[in-house]
């Protein structure tokens, strides 16, 4: 098996997976201020609550959209394995064909998201992710990733909502019941929830319009969950998308 880590600017995603199947998914916090024994720490009790030794774990591999702590994370990784993991980046063969102004401007999540994608899907493929911000990436018929598009990510929205209008409280992410709230906290929940689901919707049928067919749906992130459900279309959710494709990208990469 493999340590597949993905660092966004909110959490720092950690699995273990091999070819037959995901051991787990743990997040912790993106923290700054912790340093490389801390995360050490950090990574070492997750394995050890998995009954996971350091020794059956072959390697680990780390995409990241924070490049101030690779760093950091690079020597809590060597602390444990003795050894630094594999970075997504430039250099890097992922067998993906990137028609972007600036290929080595999109991000390292989305080209994981997209390498897995289109190891599972047919295309065209639409590869939705919820995070701090939502992405939503088009890979088109012929198998190359065209574009997409970046928006606030749900908590954004609702933390902007709640911090920024004096009488509006801060809510849990609920899926709500009705569309039409009948207090403050569920109209809150429903505008966010519902709000961000016909988005979803729209630039869904925008950019089936655009490549000019109908595209296979996949959705991950931690946010996913909650919106999914809410959605018109045929969404599959795969929580352990970027863990499949850090470990294709992963196998890709190793020296034979």
């Amino acid at each position: 098996m493999i340590l597949a880590i993905d660092m966004g600017n909110t959490n720092i995603v950690i699995g273990a997976i091999d070819d037959n199947r995901t051991y787990f998914v743990e997040r912790i916090t993106t923290d700054h201020a912790k340093t490389g024994t801390e995360y050490a720490i950090n990574l070492k009790n997750i394995l050890e609550i998995h009954n996971i030794k350091k020794s059956q774990v072959e390697g680990v591999i780390m995409s990241s959209v924070v490049p101030p702590l690779n760093a950091t994370l690079s020597s809590a990784i060597k602390k444990i394995f003795g050894y630094r993991p594999k970075l997504v980046g430039s250099g890097m063969k992922t067998g993906l064909n990137i028609l972007m102004d600036n290929p080595k401007t999109v991000g390292s999540d989305m080209i994981v998201d997209a390498v897995a994608a289109l190891h599972d899907f047919p295309c065209p493929i639409i590869i939705i992710d919820m995070g701090t911000a939502t992405t939503m990436s088009v890979i088109d018929k012929n198998g190359n990733y065209i574009g997409g598009v970046i928006l606030p990510g749900l908590r954004v929205s609702l933390d902007t909502l709640s911090n920024k209008t004096a009488q509006l409280p801060s809510i849990s992410l609920d899926i709500p019941t009705h569309v039409i709230g009948k207090n403050t906290i569920d109209c809150m929940r429903s505008g966010i929830m519902y709000g961000n689901a016909g988005t979803i919707d729209g630039i869904i049928d925008r950019m089936e319009e655009e490549i000019g067919q109908k595209a296979s749906i996949v959705a991950t992130g931690g946010l996913s969950r909650f919106i999914v459900p809410l959605c018109k279309h045929n969404i599959h959710y795969d929580e352990a998308l970027l863990m499949k494709g850090l470990l294709i990208l992963y196998e890709k990469n190793c020296q034979k």
